[in-house]
């Protein structure tokens, strides 16, 4: 993205907390990462953590590569307005929707662990029993 040298107040830039709508607040710079979001090697959650706040401490805590760092340039939008970021902020994680194992593959993969143990069972029972009839 482009860098028109927008200043970005801090509210505005909290908003933006959703995997389709992330930015983030780097060394006084905000980044829309949303593109990004797929290909994070550490997953989006790890993004969406970082929203909302200031992310410079958990960007250099992890110690990103000079390749990641010259990758945050086409994610640049504009800087923040430093006057409106809070110094202390409560967490407030991102909205997401709720798990339900029903429908995970996990799911799935459990219940097939179950069920074709005793289908094999059944099917060597009647081969048995056919077989023993003749």
């Amino acid at each position: 993205m482009a860098s028109d040298g927008k200043v970005h107040g801090f509210e505005e830039v909290a908003k933006h907390n959703k995997t389709k709508d992330c930015w983030l607040i780097i060394s006084g710079k905000v980044y829309d990462v949303t593109p990004f979001m797929d290909d994070h090697p550490g997953g989006d959650e790890v993004l969406l953590s970082a929203t909302g706040k200031d992310a410079t401490n958990d960007f250099e805590d992890v110690g990103h590569s000079d390749s990641a760092r010259e990758m945050m340039d086409k994610y640049y939008i504009g800087d923040i307005d430093v006057s409106t970021v809070p110094l202390k902020r409560s967490y407030v994680p991102p909205q997401q929707a709720p798990y339900n194992p029903d429908k995970t593959p996990e799911f799935i993969i459990k219940i097939l662990q179950f069920l074709v143990p005793l289908l094999i069972l059944g099917l060597a029972f009647a081969v048995r029993h056919y077989t023993k009839e003749k």
